[in-house]
């Protein structure tokens, strides 16, 4: 089945491309997202007269969220738990913490933009490069401070 991307897909292409993908994968998962619409004479044509303002669309979206990793980019942000024996935590810091963190200085991420190489647990006092995804191609770095109370 031909369909008409409008979103950017990782696996498939860029917004406004037209794709051959299998039947089941357009049906149960492009489609139902609202990824990409079947590619018959009307989508066409009703996709032709929006790509303008689709591309413009994502284009500013992808200038956001470079703005937004630009001012991540500086950002420390530092958790405190109680610790025991040889700095281990009780208990540990996990993605929740870091998106609750930071929520309370005032950004929105969703902790599905999270990403870090240390599993899913931090379970030492130390310091931490996480990883956020903030679109497609953007994606920037914080500092996170685990410290002992």
């Amino acid at each position: 089945m031909k369909v008409i991307l409008k979103q950017n897909v990782p696996s498939l292409g860029k917004a406004g491309t037209l794709v051959k993908v299998n039947d089941g994968y357009a049906r149960n998962y492009l489609i139902p997202k609202g990824l990409a619409p079947e590619a018959n004479e009307k989508n066409i044509k009703l996709f032709e007269h929006d790509k303008k303002n689709i591309l413009e669309k994502l284009a500013k979206e992808q200038k956001d969220a470079q703005a937004m990793a630009d001012v991540l980019s500086n950002l420390t942000i530092t958790i405190a738990r109680k610790v025991g024996e040889q700095d281990k935590l009780f208990g540990s810091v996990t993605v929740k913490d870091i998106e609750t963190a930071l929520k309370e200085k005032g950004y929105d991420i969703n902790r599905k933009m999270i990403v870090h190489a240390h599993g899913e647990h931090i379970k030492e006092l130390g310091e931490y490069k996480i990883k956020i995804k903030l679109a497609h191609d953007v994606e920037t770095e914080i500092t996170l401070k685990v410290a002992g109370e």
